[in-house]
């Protein structure tokens, strides 16, 4: 088995509030052997010289980023849909036109190279919220799962681990309207048909992990929640749900149902340790305490919800409740967990006119083993033996991070400063190139074969 020495400049251990500086890492094969920070003369503790053949890493080294809210094939929408007024509802009908055009064949093309462009900006772990399932009009592939096919294929191409959240997408609304249009494609008729045909799904290979989303209260019927929740708690997987996004979400479901959409997914027993809510945006105190008492954690997408002019969540007030944040780039208007992260403490300057929410120990966390545990990777996100060998190199003598503190590169560096990525312990970018997809022309290419007209 492959064992490397590595040694880091700098690097970022669990529950240290600042990077340590003079790390050895030691891997085998996919795995964390040894973290030593080294004694002042540069040697370990111990005294045995193991530096000689150390991969030297410059800069600040940190577990691998988690990305753990994607809409791949929103990617191709980035730039696009800027010209003239509008709100996520406008936004979301140019969504649907590229998704008509899409097939298994181009939406392996266009994931691969959106996850090497993740992988580029130090994501090693992508929960990609799926639920393009079939054809145009609805008809099922021969393989009824060939787009999660797809998807997991795109996703070992490019090098970084998945877990396919196969999204149960039933309605077009809270009242019940039946999916139209680009939606057919979404819906498997009901929430069992959507569970046999997740049943009948085996994806390939190491690198995945098959978990399910409701997709939100809009698109699931309330009586057929609890046959998700139940397929999920079941395959000990992980269940995920878009939650409180727009205050029209919120509104329908109280006129509808008499609640708000935190309420109706804790009465249908879907709330708990194991579901992660998409945005919660716009929750009330008492949907915090609903999401707090269960320790249902919240993946927070500041850089779509600016996007699509959604709002700025309550993410201090969350947090304090004992919700684990994670975080996600969900539409792609920007792929960089770094902004992800420095945004949900800006935001919260914003919302409050204050500074200083967030440590950067916090950022570090939700960015990274929070967002992996919520993707049901619990043993990914640090840098700690036993866990899997994810190594991201930032570099601190770029224009945007020279001089800055180690530290300070939640506040300063951004996807262009990743340097190095390793991937259960293979190296997947150097000198910030991925050694295996020109991610520029293959993102030009993808995206051109489905917005050409």
């Amino acid at each position: 088995m492959s064992a490397t020495r590595w040694l880091a400049e700098y690097a970022w251990l669990p529950e240290e509030a600042e990077p340590t500086p003079d790390v050895l890492i030691e891997t085998v094969h996919d795995r964390i052997t040894g973290v030593t920070p080294l004694a002042p003369d540069g040697r370990p503790d111990a005294g045995v010289d193991v530096l000689a053949d150390a991969v030297r890493l410059p800069g600040l080294t940190l577990p691998g980023l988690a990305n753990a809210h994607s809409h791949a094939f929103h990617r191709a929408l980035r730039g696009r849909t800027h010209s003239g007024r509008g709100d996520f509802w406008s936004w979301r009908d140019q969504m649907y036109a590229v998704a008509t055009r899409l097939d298994p064949d181009s939406y392996l093309a266009l994931a691969r190279a959106v996850y090497a462009e993740m992988a580029l900006s130090g994501v090693t772990g992508v929960g990609e919220f799926h639920y393009l399932h079939h054809g145009p009009d609805g008809t099922p592939y021969a393989d009824p799962n060939a787009m999660g096919v797809a998807l997991v294929e795109a996703a070992a191409q490019a090098g970084i681990r998945l877990t396919l959240l196969d999204t149960c997408y039933l309605t077009a609304s809270v009242d019940g309207r039946p999916l139209t249009g680009p939606q057919q494609r979404f819906g498997d008729g009901d929430a069992l048909r959507w569970a046999e045909r997740l049943d009948a799904f085996t994806p390939d290979g190491g690198h995945v992990r098959l978990g399910a989303a409701i997709h939100s209260v809009r698109a699931v019927p309330a009586e057929q929640l609890a046959t998700v929740a139940g397929w999920a708690q079941r395959r000990d997987a992980p269940l995920h749900v878009h939650l409180s996004e727009q205050p029209a979400e919120n509104d329908a479901c109280r006129a509808v149902h008499g609640c708000t959409p935190t309420r109706l997914l804790a009465d249908h027993g879907v709330l708990g340790r194991a579901t992660t809510a998409v945005h919660a945006t716009h929750p009330t105190s008492a949907d915090v305490g609903l999401l707090g008492d269960s320790r249902t954690g919240v993946c927070l997408c500041p850089t779509t919800e600016r996007d699509l002019a959604d709002g700025i969540g309550p993410a201090r007030r969350m947090a304090d409740a004992g919700i684990p944040l994670s975080l996600g780039s969900d539409s792609h208007a920007v792929i960089d967990l770094f902004e992800e992260a420095r945004a949900v403490e800006l935001d919260e300057r914003l919302r409050t006119r204050k500074r200083g929410h967030f440590t950067p120990a916090e950022l570090l966390t939700a960015a990274s083993s929070a967002g992996h545990a919520a993707l049901g990777w619990t043993d990914a996100g640090r840098i700690a033996v036993g866990d899997r060998a994810d190594l991201v190199t930032v570099r601190l003598d770029s224009v945007r991070t020279a001089g800055v503190t180690p530290a300070g590169v939640w506040f300063a560096a951004g996807a262009a400063d990743v340097a190095q990525v390793v991937v259960d312990g293979q190296v997947l970018v150097r000198d910030g190139r991925h050694v295996r997809v020109d991610v520029p022309q293959e993102l030009a290419t993808a995206i051109a074969e489905v917005t050409t007209p």
